[in-house]
């Protein structure tokens, strides 16, 4: 269609190079915001060579709108930060957001946003960058506090309006009336949708003179006229070229869209309609390649189809006109079963350890997917996963309880290995409400457990701690031993992040012996490895090495290659520990041996500094000064900036050991600014007593002596030996 005004206009944002920080496409539904700035932005993209990001926002589909902080977890993740480096919180991922672009040019597309907040946070804030965003709203707030370009999108013209039906009609309908191609564009209320459904229909019946289709519209349009409030001449236009479409669809292509408008994500596949209307995959993709011939829906990508949300809206209302309520039932039904089971299917292969969930056969209609290997099937997780939180608020509103708390429970598995926080506290949270109406008191315990875990890795510990202690309850009153013991795990963890060693042991402890009582020998092997840990922490060395090479025995057994690793790690930092460097040294390289079969980057990474730190002691400081780098530069692009620190600092040691303590104080100071902003007190202290010894070295005595100082107020708060040991050593220094 001819845009050139707006185009010329969205032009204007560019301005010798670099571009306003924001451009807004508004306008009424249907009208071709999306369309319009797709073009303009494909038109510019060489201006942004750093690439483009796009974001639908579903500000107006009938479900919940998409939240900020979803947008940012998937732009961050593709701006490369790994799942377990992206923040909790919203103004931290906004932050990181930010921080990532500031040395890039980068177009951001927000299609189709409802609210100024759905929008402000995902702002880079830099001049290079630009935002362009579509709505039917004009929202002032971005206009009047973020200064944003605003282009309102009319109808078109009449004449603008023949000429795309003209386009879309070539070679098929040359001949027909100027007058009547007039009337059928004033009948679409010249409305770019309703146009292009128009237009395609004439094509298909390109032997009908224009006339007769002419008429047969206003026959449509009179019938909705009929139907309607006559308030809202546009949607009106709309809806009436849906329903002459959708009339003209054979039996089988009609049923697939109306049942379409019952799928409860933004986008689907053709293995998804296949499920939801209880049809083969075969002849679903057929159908949906029907329906994308006459734009009732869109191929968003390979294999990937998605409704204009007024498409979704007549769909859904079709669904309720002409299916019953026990048929729409039954619909939603197989196509939550069949995302329950095959997210099942992908936590067995990402995840197997974990706990599986007692699942009721699918129907024989539904096919759930399978996986040969993890990377497929995190790849279709990833593909899925607005769908997936989708289909968990879908069960939970359509009173599918059993659906809800189960894929909540399922899916957690799988949020273990990719961390999607904000998903996992949706899900598992609807999925505890809908255990609690059913009074299913066991699915009641594996949500509480799983929003303790959550908690743990967001670094919410109170939160944690909480949710832990209400597990036990639960399970102790379910008698729930199996359950009691892995929240007995959980607590172990929350009392070792605060070096409680004490509290974490009897954890461990009571873990360790549960599991071996019920046989479950993966659960005991990941206890006895915790708990070597502790002891490790607690100089109980002997009882260290005997713990972790037990498990490392098991897993073995087990064949559990990336544990195996972990405790060839562990036992690596024992024998470092006791002296044995040539034990640990052979240790730490089989774990990262290990680690590059699996390509597992973020364990190559962190285990590199424990090589740092043996060949340092070896005498062999320039090696462990590679290995150390190595490790930052790892850290550096799993996005893992805690690690990234204890390699600074893991570097520092290395260049103290080669004689250089001014490049030593300078990796220290790196990694004492990473702990201090992540409020990590023993990295933090141990970071700035390794400062201060290098300031010593180059001779600023006085700049050591206030590192020592604040080292030692951290390190009077932690109770254990270590701790003490240190504390003392660090006042004999800062007095």
């Amino acid at each position: 269609m001819n845009r050139a005004a707006e185009l010329e206009r969205l032009d204007s944002v560019l301005v010798d190079g670099e571009a306003i920080a924001v451009s807004m496409v508004v306008g009424t539904a249907g009208v071709g915001k999306t369309s319009l700035a797709l073009h303009w932005a494909h038109r510019v993209r060489d201006r942004f060579p750093d690439g483009q990001l796009y974001a639908n926002m579903r500000g107006y589909d009938p479900g919940l709108p998409v939240t900020a902080t979803q947008v940012l977890d998937r732009f961050l993740r593709s701006l490369d930060v790994p799942p377990t480096a992206i923040p909790s919180e919203l103004d931290e991922m906004a932050a990181m957001f930010r921080s990532l672009l500031a040395d890039r040019r980068m177009l951001v597309f927000l299609d189709n946003a409802a609210t100024v907040g759905q929008v402000r946070p995902l702002l880079p804030g830099t001049v290079g960058c630009l935002v362009v965003v579509t709505s039917r709203s004009r929202l002032s707030g971005l206009f009047v506090r973020d200064g944003a370009h605003r282009v309102s999108l009319d109808v078109l013209t009449a004449e603008q309006a023949v000429a795309l039906l003209r386009a879309v009609t070539a070679g098929y309908r040359a001949e027909d009336n100027e007058v009547e191609l007039f009337e059928l564009a004033r009948l679409c209320a010249r409305l770019p949708l309703a146009l292009r459904i128009a237009a395609e229909r004439a094509v298909r019946r390109h032997r009908i003179p224009l006339g007769e289709l002419v008429e047969d519209l206003r026959d449509e349009s009179g019938l909705w006229d009929a139907l309607s409030t006559g308030d809202d001449e546009e949607s009106d236009a709309v809806r009436t070229a849906f329903a002459w479409s959708y009339r003209a669809l054979t039996a089988d292509s009609a049923r697939l869209f109306r049942l379409l408008g019952l799928h409860p994500g933004p986008e689907f596949s053709a293995e998804a309609a296949a499920a939801l209307a209880g049809i083969r995959g075969g002849q679903a993709k057929q159908q949906l390649d029907i329906l994308a011939g006459v734009h009732l829906v869109e191929q968003s990508g390979s294999d990937r189809y998605q409704f204009h949300d007024l498409l979704r809206t007549y769909a859904t209302d079709q669904a309720r006109d002409e299916e019953s309520s026990e048929e729409r039932a039954e619909v939603l039904g197989r196509i939550l079963d069949w995302y329950l089971h095959t997210a099942d299917s992908v936590q067995v292969a990402v995840n197997p350890a974990e706990p599986r969930v007692q699942l009721v056969p699918a129907d024989v209609s539904v096919v759930p997917l399978t996986f040969s290997d993890q990377e497929s099937a995190l790849g279709w997780f990833e593909t899925e996963r607005a769908n997936l939180v989708a289909a968990v608020q879908a069960a939970a509103a359509a009173g599918l309880s059993r659906i809800a708390w189960q894929l909540a429970v399922v899916l957690r598995g799988t949020y273990l290995a990719v961390m999607p926080v904000d998903d996992w506290f949706v899900t598992s949270e609807i999925g505890l409400r809908e255990a609690r109406k059913l009074g299913d008191r066991a699915a009641e315990a594996q949500l509480l457990e799983s929003l303790a875990m959550v908690c743990y890795r967001a670094r919410r510990l109170a939160d944690s701690e909480q949710y832990y202690g209400r597990t036990l309850e639960v399970c102790h009153e379910l008698g729930d031993r199996f359950g009691e013991a892995l929240a007995q795990n959980g607590l172990g963890l929350l009392c070792f992040e605060r070096r409680d060693f004490i509290a974490a042991r009897h954890a461990y402890e009571i873990s360790m012996t549960v599991m071996r009582e019920l046989g479950e020998v993966y659960w005991e092997a990941l206890a006895a490895a915790n708990l070597a840990q502790v002891a490790l922490e607690s100089d109980a060395l002997e009882e260290a090495r005997r713990l972790v090479l037990w498990a490392l025995d098991s897993y073995r057994a087990q064949g559990i290659r990336v544990s195996e690793g972990h405790a060839l790690y562990l036992l690596a930092m024992i024998q470092r520990e006791q002296g044995d460097l040539a034990g640990a040294m052979h240790s730490i390289e089989q774990a990262l041996s290990q680690a590059r079969e699996l390509s597992s980057r973020a364990r190559e990474a962190y285990w590199l500094i424990e090589l740092g730190r043996i060949l340092r002691l070896q005498g062999r400081p320039e090696d462990s000064l590679t290995a150390s780098q190595r490790a930052a530069v790892l850290q550096r692009q799993q996005g893992d900036r805690g690690r990234e620190a204890q390699a600074w600092d893991c570097t520092g040691e290395a260049y103290m050991a080669l004689g250089r303590p001014s490049e030593a104080a300078d990796f220290h100071r790196l990694a004492v600014a990473v702990h201090r902003e992540q409020a990590d007190r023993w990295q933090l202290a141990l970071s700035l007593n390794h400062l201060a010894y290098a300031l010593h070295a180059a001779g600023e005595a006085v700049e050591a002596r206030r590192h020592w100082t604040e080292a030692a107020a951290l390190l009077v708060t932690f109770p254990d030996p270590k701790a003490r040991r240190l504390h003392e050593e660090v006042v004999r220094r800062s007095t």
